[in-house]
C-alpha cells in the first residue's frame, strides 16, 4: 500500500462467536475499499466483552480472515513488529476520554436498570429495538467524580436536535435525538466503555479516515457523532453495508447455523463462491 495514502480504514471483528458471510461481505469491502484507495487498513480486535470473547473464536476469526485473502497493514497478525490492537489493552484511552467528558458536565452516573426504563416508558420505542432513556431519570445535579466507579455512565443527548449526516453507501441520514435515541450508555458497571464510546475513541486514535460497517448501525453513527463534538474531534467518513440476512430474511447472527465461514469452508467452498453467497443474500440499494 501507499505510504503517501491519508486513508485509513479498520476492520473491527468481535471474537464472541464465528464469523459469518455477512462479516465475509462487509469485511471485504472494507478491504476493497482500502486497496482501492491506496491506504491501510486497520485489525482491531473489539474483545471488551470477557464473558463471551474466547480464544478459540479469536483464532478462527484471523484465520477465515486470511483464507478470504483480506490482508491488513496493522494488527496482530503482522511478521516483525506487532502492533496488536486489542480493546481490552487500551483502558488507558478511554479513561482519558471518560474524564474529558465527565469535566463537559455531559456525562451522569446512572444506576437506572432496562427494566425501570420499561416500567417508565408507557410504550417501547421501536426504532432500533432501543428504549428512549427517560428525562426524568437525568439526575437534577451531578458530583464530580475521580473514576467511572462500579456503576453506569450515561450520556446526556441535546434533546431535539437534529444529527445529520451523508453516508457514503446510504445517503443523506438525519436522527433526533431525544425521539430517535435518547441519553446513552459511554461507560457500564463493569468496569469498560459502551461499545458506542470504544469505537469512538478507537477510531479516533488511530487515526480512522473511514469507517465501513453494516446499516444496523447507522443510529449508532448519530449517537457516536454527539461523541466526537462532545469531545472536540473530527469524525470519519462512514460507508455503512447493507445487511446480509439468511433465507427468511432475518439478519445474521453468530450463532446462524449453516451461515458461518467456518462451516462452509469445512463444505468445500472457496473464498469467491462464500462472498457470492453473501451478494446474493444482500438486499439491492434503493433508488430512492
Amino acid at each position: 500500500m501507499s505510504l503517501t495514502s491519508s486513508y485509513r480504514g479498520r476492520i473491527a471483528p468481535s471474537p464472541s462467536g464465528f464469523l459469518h458471510i455477512g462479516h465475509a461481505r462487509t469485511f471485504m469491502t472494507a478491504y476493497e475499499r482500502a486497496q482501492a484507495a491506496g491506504g491501510d487498513l486497520i485489525l482491531r480486535v473489539e474483545d471488551l466483552d470477557a464473558a463471551r470473547c474466547k480464544p478459540a473464536y479469536y483464532d478462527a476469526m484471523i484465520e477465515d480472515l486470511e483464507w478470504l485473502g483480506i490482508r491488513w497493514t496493522e494488527g496482530p497478525d503482522l511478521s516483525g513488529p506487532r502492533q496488536p490492537y486489542l480493546q481490552s489493552a487500551r483502558g488507558a484511552f478511554y479513561t482519558s476520554a471518560w474524564h474529558s467528558l465527565m469535566d463537559s458536565g455531559l456525562i451522569y452516573p446512572s444506576p437506572h436498570s432496562r427494566r425501570d426504563v420499561e416500567h417508565a416508558l408507557s410504550a417501547p420505542h421501536e426504532g432500533a429495538g432501543d428504549l428512549v432513556f427517560p428525562v426524568e431519570f437525568r439526575p437534577a445535579r451531578v458530583e464530580r467524580a475521580d473514576s467511572p466507579g462500579a456503576v453506569n455512565w450515561r450520556f446526556r443527548v441535546p434533546d431535539g436536535l437534529s444529527v445529520r449526516f451523508s453516508d457514503l453507501r446510504a445517503g443523506e441520514q438525519s436522527f433526533v435525538a431525544g425521539r430517535d435515541f435518547g441519553d446513552f450508555i459511554i461507560w457500564s458497571k463493569d468496569g469498560w466503555p459502551s461499545y458506542e464510546m470504544a469505537v469512538v475513541v478507537d477510531d479516533f486514535t488511530m487515526g480512522v479516515s473511514e469507517v465501513v460497517r453494516g446499516e444496523d448501525l447507522l443510529l449508532s453513527t448519530a449517537r457516536q457523532l454527539l461523541l466526537y463534538r462532545a469531545l472536540g474531534w473530527a469524525a470519519p467518513a462512514f460507508y455503512h453495508c447493507p445487511l446480509v440476512r439468511d433465507a427468511e430474511g432475518i439478519r445474521l447472527a453468530k450463532r446462524t447455523v449453516g451461515l458461518t465461514i467456518r462451516e462452509l469452508r469445512d463444505k468445500g467452498l472457496k473464498p469467491a463462491e462464500v462472498l457470492a453467497m453473501a451478494e446474493k443474500h444482500q438486499p439491492q440499494i434503493s433508488a430512492d
